[in-house]
């Protein structure tokens, strides 16, 4: 290896080394997993993220019912292909198999910390192509972006996320050989890289580096316009080509977004002000608000305010970064850009997940100051505006102790250091000095926002592996009996999606690319959700499980696991229905019959007899008035026959509900928060019962909010011998044996989206139709055979696309190749 490489390689080491070994030490003096008891999993990355990648362990040992196309474990049967794509695809996340399924905390945070330290790694090498200098300052330069305030409170928390932190500097690094006229292959499966990575930060990462490469272009280098053409032309191609061979993750995504449930309703409540604003820029604190989040350190901030002043800089390439730097900057905080930053699509959250591009940027633009040896004219005037940006920026919640502390000591350290590197003095120790000083500034800064965050309740952590989520976990695996009948997890104590970090076959399902289908189904039966429906919950009654062919759940229990274990009849997983008329489905009670095929409840008529008076609106239902202070609940009374359990149902009430009783608080709120059907008691031996309601403001129910199970009559329904026979399952597919010359309609308890194809005997496969939300099957004249396979929406047109791109590259390649041969023979 030539020296230079050999100086390469150390550099992109040093950098890594440096981050990741500074956000280690963070972690440390916080009590943080692994090197502490306090758990990482905060937010998303515990109810989402962590159970994604146990059960990616559980594809890659074989340990699950379903595959990558399909996952049999959430919502009763959902598609999979595009939630692996859009939460699994960083290249870090696969080594989760190389451990324990019980150590998958582990894995998780291998893939934020590598993702980290291989981002700074490459930022080293881009900045290299950007303008030759040190190496060595080039690695501590891009130590500030491997640990900019965006990883530290977004991306440690989103390890997919984490990907773009990468495909930054590597499509900056293609943009380069595309000036250069080189590797234009490779380049091209850079882009593909970065967008199958993660596409939703691909496109920022794409963004950023595009406005790089136009900078260079059309700014910074003197060519004909011709030539310049050719490098725009030759980047497009390149981006294009890319785009094709990552195509199936786009294809896959795109119409998994088109058929989940929508995001909550999201708003751009404006730009911040200018002063909050530039406030980011300082280190080591945290806003108490959404805000930009993009500062990369005291030696970045520095050398970024000094570059005006670098007398060695052209005028021409200053300005042109420092209008790079106000036109991204301002991109972030006016809502078109903002949206055209995010997909056109304004995000569930912060509207700020792009700002790592910006902390690139000011990466770049401080090492093009850097490079050119700043004097001590351009330190100071860099001095003076970090001076002014804190002046400016006091008194904001993100300027904290520590950054005064680190603006301070760090400022000295930082502007000696440079100072004497500029004069050639001691030159060895000043370099020892700087990355001691890179390296406790990174440190602290890192311990400082993680303790800033992790004191708000939004950000306390989730339980993932723990005593009690093994043991239950343990208890699913024993129970497990697909496709006989399903091994429920509840009661969605751990994570959000519990079905992933235990087993089983649950309802609970949270992901961005929930089906519809799959959300309004399981409403209509009386489970709850969350966040519009994004995050279902399995039904908590016992029609509704013996409806999904639950034999087996966990419930809520004492200690010391805190969970008891349920057995309930149910119906089996494909059953047979008569066709007739349309069933009634004006209530839940009626919808949960249809699909059971007999009648089980009796509702009974409810008369106000104190309290606020209600009104009722026809079948729209109950409008319940506000309960004065110390006042009279709403009450209403019923009657059942002696002995039915008696249920409530209340979606969107958020109030307490006192009944027979049992009193519980509902926190519904539409359409954010669904609340399930919940059990009030048995009925007395008259059969009457009373239901009080208060709320603290206006509320609704709907028109008939109380059943009444009759349990012989559901236990008579679930004691019918099973018709069909031979119920089998694979990966994506399940297939059975019916009575010869069934039929009507085979009922499937399975959420009907769209991808589900049916064959009856040796008939051609035909999209499945819904029966109240779940697949049907008509069996027509008679048919003794059913199968049904899943096919994954987009994939074929994707793959068919991506195929023609991988033609072209390799002939592209191998055209090169001959090209170079003949070259060097002659």
């Amino acid at each position: 290896m030539s020296e230079s490489r050999r100086a390469e390689s150390g550099a992109a080491g040093l950098a890594a080394g440096v981050s990741m070994g500074a956000y280690c030490l963070a972690l440390a003096f916080h009590g943080t997993y692994p090197f502490g008891s306090r758990s990482r999993a905060v937010q998303d990355l515990g109810d989402r993220y962590v159970p994604f990648h146990a059960h990616l362990w559980d594809l890659m040992h074989g340990n699950t019912t379903g595959d990558l196309l399909f996952n049999w474990n959430s919502g009763y049967g959902a598609p999979f292909l595009a939630d692996f794509f859009g939460y699994l695809m960083n290249p870090f996340s696969w080594l989760v198999g190389l451990f324990p399924r019980s150590a998958v905390n582990f894995p998780v945070f291998l893939v934020t910390l590598l993702s980290i330290g291989l981002s700074a790694a490459v930022m080293t090498r881009f900045l290299g192509r950007l303008h030759p200098g040190p190496a060595w300052l080039r690695a501590l330069l891009a130590v500030g972006y491997g640990l900019c305030a965006w990883v530290l409170d977004d991306g440690a928390t989103a390890p997919m996320w984490m990907w773009g932190l990468v495909s930054l500097p590597l499509l900056c690094l293609a943009g380069d050989w595309c000036l250069r006229g080189r590797h234009w292959v490779l380049g091209s499966l850079a882009v593909a890289v970065a967008w199958a990575g993660n596409f939703y930060t691909g496109t920022m990462a794409t963004l950023g580096a595009g406005l790089v490469l136009l900078l260079r272009v059309l700014l910074l280098t003197d060519r004909p316009v011709l030539a310049r053409l050719k490098v725009l032309g030759r980047a497009a191609t390149m981006l294009l080509l890319g785009v094709l061979l990552a195509a199936p993750v786009l294809t896959v995504a795109l119409k998994a977004d088109k058929a989940a449930q929508p995001a909550p309703l999201a708003t751009y409540d404006g730009p911040p002000g200018l002063t909050d604003y530039l406030a980011q820029l300082l280190p080591g604190g945290r806003s108490d608000h959404p805000l930009p989040n993009v500062f990369v350190g005291v030696l970045g901030l520095l050398l970024v305010a000094s570059l005006p002043f670098n007398r060695r800089v052209p005028v021409r390439e200053r300005i042109g970064w420092y209008a790079l730097l106000l036109l991204v900057g301002v991109s972030f905080v006016w809502e078109p850009t903002v949206l055209l930053w995010h997909g056109l699509e304004l995000p569930n959250g912060s509207p700020y997940r792009a700002t790592f591009v910006l902390s690139g940027l000011l990466v770049a633009a401080a090492w093009v100051s850097l490079a050119r040896r700043p004097d001590l004219f351009a330190l100071v005037g860099g001095a003076g505006v970090v001076a002014l940006v804190a002046l400016l920026g006091h008194g904001q919640s993100s300027v904290r102790t520590a950054t005064w502390v680190l603006l301070s000591a760090g400022g000295v350290l930082v502007l000696g250091a440079l100072w004497l590197l500029e004069r050639g003095t001691a030159r060895r120790a000043v370099c020892a000095l700087l990355t001691l000083g890179v390296l406790a500034g990174a440190t602290y800064s890192t311990y400082s926002v993680t303790v800033i965050r992790d004191k708000l309740p939004s950000f306390q952590p989730r339980t993932t592996v723990s005593a009690r989520s093994l043991a239950a976990y343990q208890v699913i695996q024993r129970a497990d009996d697909w496709p006989n009948g399903r091994t429920d997890p509840g009661p969605h104590e751990f994570t959000g999606n519990d079905p992933l970090l235990l087993g089983g076959e649950g309802g609970s399902y949270h992901s961005g690319n929930l089906p519809r289908t799959t959300a309004e189904l399981l409403h209509d039966l009386g489970a709850g959700w969350y966040l519009d429906g994004r995050h279902t919950l399995s039904p908590a009654d016992p029609v509704g499980r013996a409806l999904f062919g639950v034999t087996t759940y966990l419930d809520s229990g004492p200690a010391p696991d805190g969970f008891t274990v349920g057995q309930a009849p149910a119906v089996p997983l494909i059953t047979l229905r008569p066709d007739g008329p349309a069933p009634d489905t004006t209530s839940v009670w009626s919808r949960q019959q249809a699909l059971l095929g007999t009648t089980v409840y009796r509702v009974p008529q409810l008369t106000p007899t104190a309290g606020p008076a209600p009104t009722l609106h026809g079948t729209s239902g109950w409008s319940i008035p506000a309960t004065p202070p110390g006042g009279t609940w709403t009450t209403f009374e019923g009657s059942c026959l002696p002995g039915d359990q008696v249920f409530f149902y209340g979606p969107w009430f958020n109030g307490t509900v006192q009944g027979l009783g049992t009193r519980f608080t509902g926190h519904g709120r539409q359409p954010m928060t669904a609340m399930p059907v919940r059990l009030l008691g048995d009925a007395p031996a008259d059969g009457r019962f009373t239901v009080a309601l208060q709320t603290g403001a206006a509320a609704q129910v709907p028109a008939q909010p109380v059943g009444c199970l009759d349990r012989a009559a559901l236990g008579r329904a679930l004691a019918r011998p099973a018709v069909v026979t031979a119920v089998h399952s694979t990966g994506h597919s399940v297939s059975a044996q019916l009575p010869p010359g069934s039929t009507g309609t085979a009922l499937i308890s399975v959420p009907a989206v769209t991808g589900w194809q049916c064959a009856v005997d040796d008939g051609l496969e035909q999209p499945a139709r819904s029966v109240l939300g779940m697949i049907g099957v008509p069996l027509g004249a008679g048919a003794s055979r059913l199968s049904c396979t899943y096919v994954t929406p987009g994939l074929m047109p994707g793959a068919a696309l991506s195929g023609a791109a991988l033609a072209v590259l390799v002939g592209v390649a191998l055209v090169t190749l001959l090209r170079r041969r003949a070259s060097a023979a002659r």
